[in-house]
């Protein structure tokens, strides 16, 4: 399993393309504060739920100056149709290999219904401005949680 990341810790960087294929580096977003989540995959229950609250707290968030990037290992195709279908407005990145899941030890052994199981621990970072992690969240439940992020950073 990957090693865990830390507040404190400098936020592994990445170019991943979004769903229109374009690439997107988390340097390129430097100077900004950063939500970064990883999901399971698109169009399943629970990754829609947090990602449609995502694109619901985005008014808030970008007023508070934050911007939201989600990442799963769907192709960018299988993005673009989730975007569509729920309406979402931020960055969606295709990791297929897994490598940037990796990095942010969002991927490895968890239990799914009772068995133990290899693939993406829903997870979601806080990036400063300067590019550190300023919060890390793993193994966090889809409902609820964009709710308690908001509370966490007062937004």
């Amino acid at each position: 399993m990957s090693e865990r990341l830390q507040p404190g810790d400098v936020a592994p960087e990445f170019e991943l393309p979004d769903a229109g294929g374009v690439p997107v580096s988390l340097s390129s977003l430097r100077g900004k504060r950063v939500i970064l989540y990883f999901y399971p995959a698109a169009m399943t229950p629970g990754c829609t739920k947090e990602s449609v609250d995502f694109e619901g707290s985005l008014p808030e968030l970008e007023d508070a100056g934050v911007t939201v990037v989600g990442i799963s290992p769907d192709k960018p195709a299988k993005l673009a149709k989730f975007r569509e279908k729920e309406g979402l407005t931020f960055p969606l990145l295709s990791d297929p290999d897994a490598e940037v899941l990796k990095a942010y030890g969002a991927y490895g052994e968890k239990k799914l219904y009772g068995k133990v199981v290899v693939g993406v621990i829903r997870s979601t970072f806080v990036i400063g401005a300067d590019g550190r992690i300023e919060k890390a969240y793993y193994n966090v439940k889809a409902t609820g949680h964009v709710e308690r992020l908001r509370r966490d950073l007062e937004v």
